[in-house]
């Protein structure tokens, strides 16, 4: 694909205006203002902002009007497209062609077929919620979020992105409970947001814009390497003699096949709607980053998911493969997904937007207390929406925050809210300043309320909070589910306590005092220095603060009574709804290890064994051979001992990762089976692999049986 400019995106032949180009391929609703009726249109406008339910009626001339936007695009098939527990994505394909009984065919697509469908839900993680045997389950669309077409080479397939549920109502997807939680959160700001005032604003919103990481490896190394293809990273490789520590990959110039894969990528992304923004190598070589403009969350969630898969699809054209995993490669940097969360109302107010006076915008402040409340109360529920197999490798170092949950507010903010909790004045305004850079070509300027952390996991960005815990090849549904939840109870509160207020007493006096007791009980989780620092984790004990690194100890809270009453008391999740995800989560954390370990000994044992035990071989005859003719012969000799050395090691130490692996296995209890992967199975693991990459530091390069790291990470 060629090249992009700010008029004209070309690919796949034609020449097409960036405006005409940009959300082509969506059922958006400028496309829908286009194509319903007028009275229809608002209709379903007034069923996403929550005013009405939708109606039978209104659904079958939507659907009329989606089946021949579709069809003219040379669709012919549609699915419902949603996000079972798997973390992916799921579709079942059906034709719009209906036989006539005379030989011909009708296309034809009803407002019953656009709101429900019906999978298969005995197959997709239920944690008990389904049995094997029962086989119904429901996809109901999602009006907040427009439908789409996908286009391969086996055609175009119109897909309509739907919730998913089971037969008696139980949510068995990711996107049931987002939805619910955006609905209680609105609740409950509605109510804060009246009790300051505010008649106007009718809903509240949450937005993201997700940071996507990833890495890009040449296709045939990938194809050469089981462990990336069977899960994601590399389990042996040995560090080469250059990796990041130059920092020059950082921003720096993009290679242009690199380049013409991310044109490429955001062609495909525009013609869907998804505005992709921005995109620069990251710090690791041949890492990358894209990140889109923010959306509502609903939207957010259905957008990543595709950036994910147009990553791969795309990747694959330009003879690439894209790593989604976060730590493909170890002794590098990992790859997250920065989780840019903020909340507004629909009439266009970002409640946490400081303004030009942040420390008399009222708002603002009572806000931003919430979440610092919410965070410090329900920091073990985030840090469990983090908690991953894979993300274990990530957090703590290389950019990723640490596994202790805390805020960055910066200096200025920080000193704000401390001096309202000591009943000190606020001083000095910490917006409106500038740098001066002192060169009179260039012009000063204008500085932001706070810096920013990079160590920190939930970080204050200016008009948003970033929580940078997330992990690359997560679904975001589920941390921004836990996010307005949070929010919303500590709302609730403040929202109880203003209502309550007798008429004509001082509210502003209210408002300062929520402000102040708040921030005082919780300003422990805010800390503005160097999250890797050893001192910190020091700091953070005494202020009484959870650092809990192991994935399945973080999915305990799931199982709390306290965390099951939350949920229920915002009608997000069921007891057995939240029981069933902690089941879930830990048994996809054992299969992610175990499947990690079977490759971890395979590969060993039908790799790098042979290799290593012919080249010992080849050594020690190069050895004899020196020594028959009376050479000195010490050289060969020493390397044909050392790699036989390792090898014994890595035999002996391989034998006991089976043991262990056999023990995790015949575990049955969730949490203890996932206790025994990550205590036991993960450390024998890397005595494995710590064998495995000495003996590839030793053994001839031509002979070793996987592309290395010099490979994977510096040809592209």
């Amino acid at each position: 694909m060629s090249s992009c400019d700010e008029e004209c995106c070309h690919g796949d032949g034609r020449d097409t205006p960036l405006t005409e180009m940009y959300g082509s391929n969506a059922f958006s609703n400028a496309m829908m203002r286009e194509r319903l009726p007028v009275n229809i249109y608002r209709e379903v406008v007034a069923v996403q902002n929550g005013e009405k339910e939708l109606s039978p009626q209104v659904a079958d001339v939507v659907a009329t009007a989606m089946r021949d936007w579709a069809v003219e695009k040379g669709a012919t098939h549609y699915t419902h497209w949603f996000h079972p527990l798997t973390g992916l994505t799921a579709e079942k394909h059906d034709a719009f062609i209906s036989p006539t009984g005379d030989g011909r065919i009708l296309l034809e697509f009803s407002g019953k077929e656009l709101i429900k469908g019906e999978p298969d839900a005995s197959s997709f993680p239920s944690g008990g919620l389904r049995a094997t045997f029962e086989a119904r389950g429901y996809t109901a669309w999602d009006v907040t979020s427009p439908a789409f077409l996908k286009q391969d080479k086996t055609g175009v397939t119109l897909c309509i992105p739907t919730a998913f549920i089971s037969y008696y109502g139980h949510a068995l997807d990711k996107k049931v409970p987002l939805l619910k939680s955006i609905d209680a959160l609105s609740k409950q700001a509605i109510r804060v947001l009246r009790a300051l005032g505010n008649e106007t604003s009718k809903r509240v919103f949450p937005t993201v814009g997700p940071e996507q990481e990833y890495f890009l490896v040449e296709k045939e190394f990938y194809d050469r390497r089981p462990d990336l293809m069977l899960t994601g990273r590399t389990v042996f490789g040995a560090l080469p003699a250059k990796g990041q520590e130059l920092e020059d990959h950082y921003f720096g110039a993009i290679k242009e096949r690199v380049a013409d894969f991310m044109r490429e990528l955001n062609y495909e992304l525009w013609k869907v709607g998804i505005p992709a923004k921005t995109q620069h190598n990251e710090v690791a070589p041949n890492q990358f980053e894209i990140a889109p403009i923010y959306s509502n969350s609903s939207t957010a969630v259905d957008a990543n998911q595709l950036v994910m898969e147009t990553l791969h699809s795309v990747a694959s054209r330009h003879g690439l493969e894209a790593l989604i995993h976060e730590k493909p490669f170890a002794g590098v940097n990992g790859s997250g997904k920065h989780n840019n969360w903020s909340v507004s109302t629909d009439d266009g107010v970002n409640l946490f937007d400081p303004g030009e006076n942040p420390e008399s915008n009222a708002r603002f402040l009572l806000f931003a207390t919430a979440v610092v409340e919410a965070v410090d109360r329900y920091a073990l529920l985030l840090r469990s929406s983090a908690a991953t197999a894979a993300n274990e490798f990530r957090l703590g170092a290389n950019e990723a925050p640490p596994a202790i949950i805390s805020i960055f507010f910066g200096g200025a903010l920080t000193e704000i809210f401390d001096n309202i909790a000591e009943g000190k004045s606020s001083g000095k305004s910490a917006a409106n300043s500038q740098i001066k850079i002192g060169v009179t070509s260039l012009p000063a300027l204008p500085k932001d309320v706070s810096d920013r952390n990079r160590t920190s996991p939930f970080a204050f960005t200016g008009n948003k909070f970033e929580f940078r815990m997330v992990g690359s090849s997560q679904s975001i549904a589920t941390p921004n589910t836990y996010l307005n939840v949070a929010l919303a109870e500590v709302l609730s509160g403040y929202a109880d306590k203003l209502e309550a207020l007798p008429a004509g007493s001082g509210k502003n006096e209210a408002i300062q005092s929520i402000i102040r007791e708040s921030y005082k009980a919780h300003k422990k989780v805010v800390f503005n220095g160097n999250g890797y620092a050893e001192e910190w984790l020091r700091e953070a004990e005494r202020r009484g603060l959870p650092n809990i690194k192991s994935a399945p100890d973080a999915l305990q809270v799931l199982s709390r009574s306290e965390t099951i009453a939350l949920f229920e008391r915002h009608g997000v999740f069921s007891r057995e709804e939240c029981e069933s995800r902690c089941h879930i989560y830990l048994e996809k954390y054992s299969k992610q290890v175990n499947i990690e370990a079977g490759v971890t000994i395979d590969l060993v044992q039908r790799y790098i064994f042979p290799v290593a035990t012919s080249a010992a071989a080849s050594f020690a005859g190069d050895a004899a051979a020196l020594a028959s003719v009376g050479a000195n012969n010490t050289a060969p000799a020493k390397r044909a001992k050392k790699i036989a050395d390792i090898s014994g090691e890595l035999y002996d130490e391989t034998a006991k990762l089976e043991a262990v692996l056999a023990e995790a296995q015949a575990l049955e209890e969730p949490f203890a089976q996932a206790k025994a992967y990550a205590g036991k199975v993960k450390p024998a693991m890397e005595a494995v692999r710590l064998r495995a990459d000495a003996l590839e530091k030793i053994v001839p390069k031509n002979e070793w049986p996987f592309p290395g790291y010099e490979e994977l990470l510096f040809k592209l």
